[in-house]
């Protein structure tokens, strides 16, 4: 059973004062459109947040609201919230990749993408993604965050071919990213061993520096590439 879409509740209610409706103008406006029985207690909870519409409820609230479904959603991350967002169909977004719609399916509900390189490439400009929003949406932040950190505490080079292979930039920007990502990691390291004059502070300072940087390592690394985050 899939989940609701990410529902932006304020964004509903704005849609529909901003229209000159009630919220019994939006519940008729369903049934009449859609032919889909909701009533006009529903429409208010999906406002106030406390029930969610369905995937074709959502499409169909946004036809009403004379909006796009994106615009009823928080930020998408999902494959799912994606394609909701951008008005697709399983079957339609599965022949734009080149993929089977089961294929498809299954990635979408594992929520871990296993497209080639050309596909990928058409789930990107089909969905409009960034780079980093491509990383999200195929389930391998993690993955690429833990490369990262092997990158800035060891050596870099190592970790360039498997980033390139989850990051959809050109190779040689990334191992400019990922050699000043490595020095600024370094140069922290080297600085906080003379915040204090003692070993066991040094050290304090030291750890307490280093931990925080690695645990915001993707982020760096998505402001070092000039690229925007999953959220935009």
């Amino acid at each position: 059973m899939h989940t609701p879409p990410p529902f932006n509740a304020p964004a509903a209610r704005r849609l529909r004062e901003a229209l000159g409706m009630l919220p019994g103008h939006v519940a008729y406006g369903l049934g009449a459109q859609y032919g889909l029985r909701i009533s006009t207690e529903t429409v208010v909870a999906w406002e106030r947040g406390l029930a969610c519409p369905s995937e074709y409820e959502l499409t169909a609230l946004a036809g009403v609201l004379w909006c796009s479904p994106g615009e009823l959603l928080t930020a998408a991350r999902t494959l799912r919230e994606h394609r909701v967002a951008r008005e697709l169909a399983v079957e339609e977004l599965a022949r734009l990749l080149g993929l089977s719609t089961s294929a498809y399916l299954r990635m979408e509900e594992s929520g871990r993408w296993r497209g080639n390189e050309r596909q990928s490439a058409a789930l990107a400009e089909v969905l409009g993604l960034t780079p980093a929003g491509f990383v999200t949406v195929s389930g391998r932040d993690e993955e690429l965050a833990e490369l990262l950190r092997g990158a800035v505490t060891t050596r870099w080079q190592a970790q360039l071919r498997a980033v390139a292979k989850l990051v959809p930039l050109e190779r040689g920007f990334l191992q400019d990213v990922l050699e000043q990502l490595h020095a600024d990691y370094q140069s922290l390291m080297v600085s906080t061993l003379g915040w204090s004059s003692t070993g066991t502070e040094r050290a304090g300072s030291t750890g307490d520096a280093g931990r925080v940087f690695l645990a915001e390592v993707l982020e760096r690394f998505w402001r070092a590439a000039g690229v925007p985050g999953p959220d935009g």
